[in-house]
């Protein structure tokens, strides 16, 4: 639900997709998926996406950190 919450508001335009919110939504959401591809029935596919995924949203979460640290 994370990742579809991240999602609408991002096309209701009411988060910043490159702001904090949205890469947490999106990293915490799929990391919850990516542990459920592992557990109870290992699903390779699944695992390789939400790993990937939650990779993304980091460094997204990163970069914002980042620029944030740099208006500061």
């Amino acid at each position: 639900m994370m990742i579809l919450a991240a999602f609408v508001c991002h096309q209701f335009k009411w988060i910043d997709p490159d702001g904090a919110t949205y890469n947490i939504l999106n990293g915490v959401g799929s990391a919850i998926l990516g542990y459920y591809a592992l557990w109870p029935r290992f699903q390779a596919g699944f695992v390789v996406l939400e790993i990937a995924w939650t990779g993304v949203s980091m460094y997204g979460l990163w970069r914002a950190a980042r620029r944030e640290r740099e208006t500061a």
